[in-house]
């Protein structure tokens, strides 16, 4: 769960972000949520989250 949220704010401080600088408009963003929503209930929603969860694996085991 702690991996969800940290993405989560991620992705969310990014689309604050492009909304600031207008590379983004809300129409899209909110497409984008909707489009998130559908794919999460579809059968490809569990292989996109464990392909999120390797990823942070990976990420938090390389060591500098």
């Amino acid at each position: 769960m702690v991996v969800s949220i940290s993405v989560l704010l991620l992705l969310l401080i990014l689309a604050v972000v492009f909304l600031r600088s207008g590379a983004l408009k809300m129409s899209h963003a909110l497409v984008c949520v909707l489009l998130g929503f559908l794919l999460a209930g579809t059968r490809v929603g569990p292989t996109v989250h464990n392909g999120i969860s390797a990823t942070a694996e990976l990420v938090s085991g390389v060591r500098l």
